[in-house]
């Protein structure tokens, strides 16, 4: 897969993520999510707050899917993938993988988040800015090129 399509973050499972056995919390996954999208959009010059700031909008999640292989435990490091799937006028789907990456990579989960993007104060729908779509251009256009829809692992 063209690794120029795929967002990468490393994050350390800490005691806090796990439940009693020591076993990743599954809804703490969709938490990892979320702090690698944020990070991806951020290093694509999108921080959230600022974005709100300048035009009045910003990102909701309306649909998350996740699929469950193997179980993260306490102290794994974890790389965090993801990639754009779908991208349109008003929202983009991303494919997100957790993948344990000590002492090979391992798929542990795997899902599909959709973010649309709303008018802050109305909590309306609306159209994503210009300047959010520029930035998004080169993503999509490496994610449209890569060979497999399933793997992020390159």
């Amino acid at each position: 897969m063209d690794t120029a399509s795929v967002h990468s973050w490393p994050i350390r499972v800490y005691w806090e993520d796990t439940d009693a056995g020591g076993i990743v919390y599954y809804a703490n996954y969709l938490k990892f999510f979320e702090r690698a999208r944020t990070e991806w959009l951020r290093g694509l010059g999108l921080g959230q707050q600022a974005l709100r700031e300048r035009t009045g909008g910003m990102f909701v999640v309306s649909a998350a899917e996740a699929r469950y292989l193997r179980p993260a435990r306490l102290d794994d490091r974890l790389d965090i993938r993801t990639r754009i799937r779908e991208l349109g006028r008003a929202s983009l789907t991303l494919q997100q993988q957790a993948w344990r990456t000590d002492p090979t990579p391992v798929l542990l989960c795997e899902g599909t988040v959709r973010i649309g993007w709303v008018e802050a104060e109305a909590m309306r729908p609306g159209r994503l800015p210009a300047e959010v779509t520029a930035a998004l251009a080169p993503a999509w256009a490496s994610s449209r090129q890569a060979a497999s829809d399933k793997d992020l692992c390159a």
